[in-house]
């Protein structure tokens, strides 16, 4: 009986996540992938949760569509360094967080280009993506959302291509390309976290109450994103426009129960509502 007992718990130990109870906050070791349409977008949706992940020893990878090269308005800002210092704030803003830049992955896509894009290049890509790193958890934004629905097209694409992309990764005979020439198995990804959620379709929600002020010292590292640098960059804070800044990101955050928190809808498997 007794060896019964533990051969059960044994099996129960060995099962990967179960989608409809994974608590982000709580996983440990797992092997997570976020997938942002932007370099901020990341920090913006879901810097606390990212940044407890990553104390508990997950292997967190961020691949971020576009290079984010047309967010100035300065007139003497060009792309090619608009990308470069977007590129350099999001390293900034995950080391904050504990995740190295060695996991911090560009995709290269132009800046509001990713509609433009092949689709079925972009979710083979994606596809290839899911397949070779074999992820325990894929955030990517809500395809549902108001920030899918009435945002910029990269947005929508990235929240459609990624959940494709996760649906094509579980079927062999999507892309046998990859199994033939680079040895990729196919993937079902065990728990999907989508953020940018809707209040009506979110059923999951993380306490950031501990690591707060680590997600708004994230979100400033963008520091190219925000007023008065957006008008006329500048690469540091002054002291006045840093504490606006901050005020208004923690105004902005979600509360439940008394508690800042970040919102998800977790779902798992083919055609989950």
């Amino acid at each position: 009986m007794k060896t019964g007992i533990l051969l059960a718990v044994a099996a129960t130990l060995a099962l990967p996540i179960e989608a409809q109870r994974v608590e982000l906050d709580k996983i440990e070791g797992k092997t997570v992938l976020l997938f942002s349409p932007h370099p901020d977008d990341d920090m913006f949706c879901c810097a606390g949760t990212l940044a407890l992940m990553a104390r508990h020893r997950n292997k967190i990878h961020i691949f971020i569509y576009t290079n984010g090269d047309k967010g100035s308005l300065d007139p003497e800002m060009s792309s090619e360094r608009m990308a470069s210092i977007r590129m350099k704030e999001e390293i900034a803003a995950s080391k904050l967080l504990g995740i190295p830049e060695t996991n911090i992955h560009w995709l290269e896509y132009h800046d509001g280009m990713l509609e433009y894009a092949n689709p079925r290049d972009l979710v083979e890509e994606v596809t290839k993506i899911i397949r070779e790193y074999r992820p325990d958890v894929v955030m990517a934004p809500d395809p549902g959302s108001e920030q899918v629905r009435w945002h910029k097209t990269d947005h929508r694409m990235a929240a459609n291509n990624t959940i494709d992309a996760i649906r094509a990764a579980e079927w062999h005979l999507y892309f046998p390309n990859q199994r033939l020439h680079d040895g990729l198995l196919p993937w079902k990804v065990p728990a999907e976290a989508y953020y940018y959620v809707t209040d009506k379709d979110a059923n999951a929600w993380v306490n950031i109450d501990s690591v707060l002020d680590l997600k708004l010292d994230a979100g400033a590292a963008h520091v190219s994103q925000w007023s008065p640098s957006t008008e006329k960059y500048r690469d540091d804070w002054d002291p006045k426009d840093l504490q606006k800044t901050k005020d208004g990101l923690r105004a902005r955050q979600l509360k439940k129960d008394g508690h800042t928190v970040e919102a998800f809808r977790i779902a798992g498997g083919f055609n989950q509502q």
